[in-house]
């Protein structure tokens, strides 16, 4: 997910063992997925797999300007006939692209200039689009996590709503999610000091927490959470 020549983080591959953390994702953003997408920082394709499973998808511009990521993207999804794959930034192609969805997923907290980022969205969504957005929470949880995987910024409810509407998107709705996540992070972050995630942690986590907090936090909003979701049209 990195917006950078090449991508610091050392997380990704195990973030591939936490298939409900992911599915929870997906279960708040598929209602408003179009049939033409663009998922912006694809990374290694994680989320990406995600998007493919819901039907209504029948093109997914994947963009991944990390040289160090962009190969192992093509390895995973460049045999899907659906797949168009980009190695380079939104802003390069944005004229080019005409989408109902873009999605971005612990991306634009990389951004040194976010808000020109989400005005480059704006122009790539076709009227009534929709940009669904995830990102991490809490700037108190800022720690070393976050300097390993290259995070400008940990996003207030309030600060991520005002950034979306001054760059005139509609707020369907910003909402809290992973509310025990908050635990789990400031201790790696704040406390270890922590510089990357462990595939063994991330696979106990999502089996024994997230496979129970994704469906409860689908039905009752969080009043806290280690990351925000938002939905916003245009």
């Amino acid at each position: 997910m990195a917006i950078e020549a090449c991508y610091p983080g050392t997380e990704l591959a195990a973030l591939e063992a936490a298939p409900n953390y992911y599915a929870a994702i997906l279960s708040h953003f598929a209602p408003h997925l179009g049939s033409h997408a663009v998922e912006v920082g694809a990374g290694i394709g994680t989320f990406s797999k995600y998007l493919l499973s819901c039907p209504q998808i029948s093109t997914l511009t994947l963009i991944e300007p990390a040289n160090n990521l962009f190969p192992l993207l093509g390895e995973k999804l460049s045999g899907d006939a659906r797949v168009c794959l980009v190695n380079g930034h939104l802003n390069r192609v944005a004229d080019s692209l005409s989408s109902d969805s873009v999605v971005l997923i612990n991306v634009l907290e990389h951004s040194e200039d976010d808000e020109d980022l989400l005005c480059t969205i704006r122009r790539v969504l076709k009227p009534k689009g929709t940009l669904l957005l995830f990102v991490p929470a809490l700037p108190m949880l800022y720690g070393s996590l976050d300097k390993a995987f290259g995070h400008v910024r940990r996003y207030t409810k309030a600060g991520l709503r005002s950034r979306l509407e001054k760059q005139g998107f509609q707020v369907v709705c910003v909402r809290y999610f992973n509310l025990p996540g908050i635990v789990t992070w400031f201790v790696a972050g704040k406390v270890f000091n922590r510089k990357s995630l462990n595939a063994r942690d991330v696979r106990l986590y999502d089996r024994w927490i997230m496979s129970w907090v994704g469906r409860l936090e689908q039905t009752c909003n969080p009043p806290i959470g280690q990351s925000l979701l938002a939905i916003a049209t245009v």
